[in-house]
């Protein structure tokens, strides 16, 4: 597993399940990055995740890219970029459409305190 404090970029089917189970077995709060290389709204927020994951180690940030994994996209039912999945032991608790960057942090740290 990566470092703490950083966005774990998810580029096989194989390394993205690994990071799930992983993920589910450590209990901690999972945020995904759903994105696409030619998104503007996705570029403009990425700073701000990579940012919010040096702020937040104990949270585990993954990032996919739709075209790159687009059966796990589809899985998922993306249908916007950037989508925003939020877990807990497996389990979605929420999900953010759309690249605001005020809601992002403030959904992260509602989460965190539940």
């Amino acid at each position: 597993m990566a470092e703490e404090g950083t966005v774990i970029a998810c580029h096989s089917v194989e390394e993205w399940t690994r990071q799930l189970e992983l993920s589910n077995e450590s209990k901690k709060l999972v945020v995904i990055d759903f994105t696409a290389s030619w998104c503007g709204p996705c570029r403009m927020i990425a700073p701000i995740f990579a940012d919010l994951a040096k702020k937040h180690p104990n949270v585990v940030f993954l990032k996919v890219d739709v075209d790159e994994l687009n059966t796990v996209a589809t899985d998922w039912a993306i249908e916007a970029m950037p989508t925003f999945v939020f877990l807990k032991e497996g389990t979605i608790v929420d999900k953010i459409v759309g690249a605001d960057k005020v809601e992002l942090p403030r959904k992260i740290e509602l989460l965190l305190s539940k």
